[in-house]
């Protein structure tokens, strides 16, 4: 049951969601900690900050991680992640087989200027969830983004440096 659960959730952000993963962060969010209590505001926090480090789409890492934690095996990672993507691979699919009619459409064109400021609304909805009271980000992690800034615009360093120094750092001071 868990399983359809996890596959019915993931499938309707990727439905709902347009703008990638930062706009779904907020869909999410609503769905795994208030809606099914899955995980907690602090657990959630956690795996956007996994989710940013490692390579690919948040909305996706997001989904593995939280099939595995929800059900704690690697299928339910397949299940989140198949049916967050599944949504996006079929529209896509769709427009491709029906490019001639919708590129001279006004309508298509309409709905794609349209779309541009509830993108940017969800993926400030996503930050504003971040920025809760409980993880509301300290003067130590301005200190640590500010280092991390200079270190990439000015001094070139390699952006792995930085995120393996930054996560070192973040271990030392919290932990």
């Amino acid at each position: 049951m868990i399983y359809l659960q996890l596959f019915y959730t993931f499938f309707i952000i990727g439905i709902f969601t347009f703008g990638g993963g930062y706009a779904m962060l907020s869909l999410i969010q609503n769905e795994v900690v208030v809606k099914h209590q899955w995980i907690d505001p602090q657990g959630f926090t956690d795996i956007i900050a996994i989710s940013q480090m490692t390579p690919g789409p948040i909305g996706i890492n997001s989904a593995t991680y939280l099939g595995y934690t929800v059900t704690g095996n690697v299928f339910g990672s397949i299940v989140a992640s198949t049916a967050v993507m599944l949504p996006s691979f079929l529209i896509i699919l769709t427009i491709c087989l029906m490019m001639e009619k919708f590129r001279k459409s006004r309508w298509f064109h309409n709905l794609m200027i349209d779309i541009r400021p509830i993108v940017v609304g969800m993926i400030g909805a996503a930050a504003a969830v971040l920025m809760n009271g409980e993880n509301f980000i300290d003067a130590t992690s301005w200190i640590l983004f500010g280092a991390a800034f200079i270190a990439g615009k000015f001094y070139k360093v390699s952006p792995i440096i930085t995120i393996i120094a930054g996560g070192l750092a973040g271990f030392l001071i919290y932990y």
